[in-house]
Order: structure tokens, then sequence, then C-alpha cells
């Protein structure tokens, strides 16, 4: 099967219902997307299909064949970091860092459908992406940071 990832195409030899989460992984040693609970429902393995933030935990790998997929690897580069990046170094969002890999495909993805989001905005798109340190407020304010500079950009 071949699967397109920040930009290169993939050839991987795997079962269809392998979740993409470790194609990433374990078949292509893309270890920025992590395993938090399995069931779609912590967000740390977040990325984007097609530009939507999707739980790669979830995804087979046979339903991302044809697409898209972004990584945070894909997000940024080390010389020239997405907005989202900028603004979680910025704010000093990350404690453990764990959670921070999905925090920021999916916040990325709420600025690609919602450059001006509201605070309401930002907690119902980001609900769905648990952090154990509690960063919350920092995660708020690095979304606002990172609006306000792809608006100036």
């Amino acid at each position: 099967m071949q699967l397109r990832i920040n930009g290169t195409l993939h050839e991987v030899d795997v079962e269809e219902d392998m979740p993409l989460l470790w194609v990433l992984r374990d078949e292509l040693g893309l270890t920025g997307t992590k395993f938090g609970c399995g069931i779609a429902q912590c967000g740390a393995c977040t990325v984007h299909l097609d530009g939507v933030a999707v739980r790669s935990c979830q995804t087979w790998a046979s339903d991302a064949e044809g697409a898209e997929i972004i990584t945070i690897e894909g997000l940024g580069t080390p010389d020239l970091l997405h907005a989202v990046q900028e603004a979680w170094l910025t704010e000093q969002v990350a404690q453990c860092g764990f959670c921070q890999s999905g925090q920021m495909m999916q916040a990325a993805a709420l600025l690609s459908e919602n450059p001006q989001p509201t605070d309401q905005d930002i907690d119902d798109a980001m609900s769905g992406n648990l952090c154990r340190c509690g960063t919350y407020p920092r995660i708020r304010a690095a979304v606002k940071r990172a609006a306000a500079a792809m608006q100036e950009g």
C-alpha cells in the first residue's frame, strides 16, 4: 500500500486494518505522533488526513491510502516552524510534552478552518485533546498567538 506522508510517498507492506499510528511509528519511525489511549479519546495520536484532524489510533492504514497525511514532523521544519509551533514555544505550553504533538496538530487544523477563533471555539475544538499536566490556559493562549501570527503572515 502507498501512503503519502509529509509530502513523501511511502510503500508499506502492512495489513489494511493496521492503525495508521503504528504504521507511522513502527514502520516508518515517525515517533512524534504518540500512543495515548488507543480508543481515540485522548488526542495524543492526532494527525491530519487531507487537512482534517483525525485520531491515528483509530484510522486504518487502508483508509489513509490516497490521502495526504501530515504528522507533527511535517507541520513545520526546524528552520521554519509552523505558527502553532512558534506559539507553543513562546507561551511555554509544554510541561511533560507527551500530548503536545497531538495538541499542536489539533490547533493547526482548527486555525486552518477558523482563522479567528473565540475562546469558546478554541475550547470546543481542543476539548478532545487531554493534557495531564493541565496546561489548558497556555494552550488557549498559544492558539490565540498562532492565530494572530497567521493573520499577520
